[in-house]
């Protein structure tokens, strides 16, 4: 599901690289993932599934994908569930147990949200740092900065008197 919300092209890359070296990305999903679905099963407690969801949606957060864009692999689990386990929901009269865990996937979306976020924030503060240490280097290249020596001035007794 997760692979599933990038282009074809790049969807073919990443499910046949698998070694985490030459496909770090897809490593750190897959890793992610199946973090993330153990921690699902048990339940939601955030300090446990947050370095999960972390490792996927940091990646999404640096390619720029909006935040339903990278979240959207989140609610699909709701609808692989309902398809894989269909018969057994019927059968065994499971709505209530499938309520709760959607629930579950709920708050999993929430604590995404938190985590994209925080990422995105991160992103941005990088690219204005970047882009204030690239326009001081032009500034100061094209010597329209004065530099202004970092001294103490030499202050005697009575000299303080004055400033005040």
């Amino acid at each position: 599901m997760i692979l599933e919300t990038y282009p074809t092209e790049t969807q073919r890359f990443l499910r046949k690289q698998k070694d985490r070296f030459d496909n770090p990305v897809a490593y750190e999903m897959r890793q992610g993932a199946e973090g993330l679905f153990q921690e699902l099963l048990e339940g939601i407690d955030p300090a446990k599934i947050s370095p999960f969801l972390d490792r996927i949606i940091r990646i999404k957060a640096v390619q720029d994908f909006s935040p339903s864009q990278a979240l959207t692999f989140i609610f699909l689990l709701k609808k692989v569930i309902r398809e894989e386990l269909k018969s057994e929901i019927r059968e065994n009269q499971l709505s209530e147990e499938l309520l709760k865990f959607e629930s579950r996937i709920d708050k999993l979306a929430l604590i995404a949200f938190d985590i994209y976020m925080k990422c995105r924030e991160n992103v941005y503060e990088l690219r204005v740092s970047e882009t204030k240490r690239m326009l001081y280097g032009l500034l100061k290249k094209a010597n329209l900065i004065c530099e202004v020596p970092e001294q103490e001035p030499d202050l005697k007794d009575g000299d303080v008197d004055s400033l005040t």
